[in-house]
């Protein structure tokens, strides 16, 4: 006699696997590495801080 099978388990992992292949698209359509960010970010503040320190004291 066969096990019965759980049909909900398999529309959930169904569901999870459609999930997870959209998510690896919008990583690569749209994601950057963690090098890429780390490197923006670190522009970002060198720009800050060189705006920061060509503020003019109006008091």
């Amino acid at each position: 006699m066969a096990q019965p099978v759980n049909l909900n388990r398999f529309r959930k992992e169904k569901a999870r696997a459609e999930k997870k292949a959209r998510a690896d698209e919008n990583t690569v359509k749209f994601g950057r590495t963690k090098a890429q960010k780390d490197a923006e970010k670190k522009l970002s503040e060198i720009e800050k801080r060189r705006l920061d320190g060509r503020k003019r004291d109006d008091s």
